[in-house]
């Protein structure tokens, strides 16, 4: 592997220094301890920065010292009194205090650590507590009235009286209205299939919009907003105090619509539209949503227009839109600085799609001519920059192969940047500043402040293994990219068992180091636990993942569990190219998706694989079509059972079980929503009429979720899938 260079070697040296080198091997006990930190957000003052720490499902409220000076902040601080999420969460007028919703009421949390105390109390609860613009008032909802409170003496107004279910409560820019939703709701289906018993009853939620609505935050008369009504992507974004802008894409997923709303009413403006041949497949951690600039003059968005995601501004009063970024590679999440003039974003790089770096565009009024400044380098993500209430640094989360997901912050002042050069930045991520036509131009960079560190002090870093960027031809010869795992002091004269892992969601990736989803990242772990026993693992990233550009992620249209499938199963001939592994012994695994495509590797190669293992998989897509939470999207990709009967077919490994020959464990959560918990059901009832039984084993998880959080359950899982393919995988 290429060495480490000089930027690189700043992210690591606070955690070299916390290295404890462990006498045992890695163990799962230590994986389990590994947190996640997420939702960070900046103190008024920008001298702390509050956010999310989560273990094992248990998350808790922390703050950190944002102040640039040395590689390691001092230990971030739990905020006991805070909760556990930041939602909805706002700073005090002072900004030495979290507001926070607790027990119905709303709480002030001294971030000194000093105690917290009620701001007030009343008999019935209050829920979306909101601050007016100016702090000085809060907006609520309490038994179906709209209230308006002022912090300072308690006085109270109602401004609204709605008995329906209402979210989505906010201020205009000026606090003079609110706007709200109303009549949202979710409609239960019931199922009792014959094989699961009429005593079972499995519940299907179709998610009804509602309405919305603007009201004086004096109060007086309701106006609907039926241009704002029917739903959209993301919260309402302002431009200013009269108007703000909603996404839509179409049921279809063929057209997303960025609209200007007006609150004084009348039908809403188009500003924006992607129209999509086979269908819109940016993903929702790309930040596409169109994002106002502070001072109202402009739009930034994300769209794949050209074959790549980028960055784009456009004027907001409309007109044509300008392309900050260009080239082959994905630019997401763009956020103004609070003046207006740059545009922070995160971007992978051409031929080095595992890796992220944060960049900095120059808009100056100017988006024609702006220019782009890479502020990180090195090698891992740099991800979800959020800018500094004085617009000087950001706060981000970072990974790497040593590192699972922590907070960093950057200075990004000119004048305080120090210039550190590395050969192995890619060229889209070098150091240069980069102008929306490509050109470049020399640019500094600083040295970033680690916030937190998420492992355990006895986890020995060094012995994890770094991956390595592999290809291999799919089915139709396209190149596959993957990432190969070695253990470190393998004997090579050996051969030795490997297991594909096939990643969830189609629309993800893995990457060079952690996964930058909590969700992820936990099997990211699981995998150093398996090349610490000697096991070698490797990752594709199959047609339909993200990274690559818009032609490899909808390659999948009219072919779910077709090519896309055999991309992933496929893995396993590379590996038998590898003289230390044993073709005989290899295993497959994956959740949700790689869930799917593991059932699919498992009964269209029967004897590919020793042993698999299906965590929460899709069984059936014409049941996914046939939950209205998944309809749309599955009907975008592959259309419907009656139009498509082939595609359909393909996509069930359900329908081809009794090819089974290899053993199959499968692990599903009872409260699962993403991939109903049903599927699984329905395939071990399957299973067994074809007399596959002995082949099956079956793990419920009650009340856990798609994505396994829980401690007893992420034990569990992990030694049980430890032990099975230990098991199976014995010479």
């Amino acid at each position: 592997m290429k060495a480490f260079m000089a930027l690189a070697l700043a992210f690591f040296v606070s955690a070299a220094a916390l290295i404890v080198h462990a006498a045992d091997p890695l163990s799962i006990e230590q994986l389990i301890d590994i947190r996640h930190p997420s939702s960070p957000m900046w103190s008024p003052d920008g001298r702390h920065v509050v956010f999310v720490w989560e273990r094992a499902g248990v998350a808790k409220i922390y703050v950190a010292d944002g102040a640039i000076s040395g590689a390691l902040a001092a230990a971030p601080r739990e905020l006991g009194d805070a909760g556990t999420q930041l939602n909805g969460a706002f700073w005090s007028v002072d900004g030495r205090a979290l507001m926070v919703a607790k027990n119905g009421d709303l709480w002030r949390v001294p971030i000194d650590g000093s105690a917290a105390s009620a701001v007030w109390t009343t008999p019935a609860a209050e829920t979306a507590i909101v601050p007016s613009p100016d702090g000085l008032r809060v907006a609520f909802v309490r038994a179906g009235d709209i209230v308006v409170r002022t912090i300072a003496d308690g006085r109270e107004v109602t401004v609204a009286r709605d008995d329906r279910n209402v979210g989505g409560l906010g201020w205009a820019p000026d606090g003079a209205s609110l706007v709200f939703t109303s009549g949202a709701r979710t409609i239960r289906h019931e199922q009792t299939p014959p094989y699961s018993g009429s005593k079972i009853v499995y519940t299907i939620n179709e998610n009804v919009p509602g309405r919305t609505y603007v009201v004086p935050s004096s109060g007086g008369a309701l106006r609907e907003l039926a241009a704002a009504s029917g739903g959209g992507f993301g919260g309402r974004r302002w431009l200013d105090a009269r108007h703000f802008l909603v996404d839509r894409t179409s049921p279809d997923f063929k057209r997303r619509t960025m609209s200007l709303v007006d609150t004084g009413g009348g039908a809403a403006k188009t500003l924006n539209e992607d129209v999509e041949e086979k269908f819109w497949s940016i993903t929702g951690d790309a930040g596409a949503n169109a994002q106002p600039s502070p001072d109202g003059k402009w739009i930034a968005f994300v769209s794949a227009r050209d074959g790549w995601d980028h960055v784009y501004v456009m004027a907001a009063g409309g007109g044509p839109a300008m392309q900050i970024t260009k080239g082959k590679f994905e630019a997401w999440r763009p956020q103004w600085s609070p003046d207006s003039t740059r545009l922070a974003f995160d971007a992978n790089a051409e031929n080095n799609y595992g890796n992220r770096q944060l960049y900095v565009a120059a808009i100056n009024g100017d988006p024609a001519h702006a220019t782009v400044t890479p502020v990180t380098s090195g090698r891992g993500t740099n991800i979800a920059p959020v800018w500094s209430p004085d617009g000087t640094r950001l706060v981000y989360q970072h990974t790497d192969p040593r590192n699972s997901a922590d907070l960093w912050i950057v200075d990004v002042r000119s004048a305080a940047l120090s210039r550190l050069r590395s050969t192995e930045d890619p060229p889209s991520s070098g150091e240069a500043r980069r102008s929306a036509n490509g050109a470049e131009a020399a640019g500094p960079r600083s040295t970033p402040l680690r916030l937190t560190d998420s492992m355990p002090a006895s986890i020995d870093r060094s012995a994890f293994v770094e991956p390595e960027m592999v290809h291999y031809a799919g089915p139709d010869g396209q190149q596959v990219p993957a990432w190969l795992f070695v253990p470190k002091n393998l004997d090579r004269s050996k051969k030795h068992p490997a297991v594909v892992w096939i990643h969830g969601d189609g629309v993800n990736q893995n990457y060079d180091g952690w996964h930058v989803q909590r969700n992820y990242a936990v099997y990211y772990s699981f995998h150093q636990y398996l090349l610490q026993k000697g096991y070698v693992v490797i990752a594709p990233d199959y047609r339909g993942s993200i990274g690559y550009g818009k032609a490899w992620r909808e390659a999948v249209h009219m072919d779910v569990g077709g090519k896309d499938a055999k991309d992933a199963w496929m893995a396993a001939n590379y590996l038998k190219t590898l003289n230390y592994v044993d073709s005989d012994r290899l295993g497959v695994w994956g959740l949700s998706y790689g869930g799917f495509f593991t059932l699919i590797a498992a009964t269209d190669q029967p004897t590919l694989y020793r042993a698999a293992v299906d965590v929460a998989g899709v069984a059936d897509y014409a049941m996914y079509y046939e939950d209205p939470y998944h309809g749309g999207w599955t009907a975008s990709r592959i259309g419907t059972p009656e139009e498509h009967p082939q595609v359909y077919a393909q996509a069930s490994p359900l329908s081809h079980v009794d090819r089974l020959e290899r053993p199959l464990l499968v692990l599903h959560g009872t409260s699962d929503v993403n991939v109903p918990y049903l599927h699984s059901v329905r395939l071990i009832d399957e299973l067994l009429k074809k007399g596959k039984g002995d082949l099956v084993s079956f793990m419920t998880y009650p009340g856990e979720f798609h994505y396994f959080t829980r401690e007893h359950v992420l034990r569990d899982a992990w030694h049980r899938v430890d032990d099975f393919f230990g098991k199976h995988w014995k010479p």
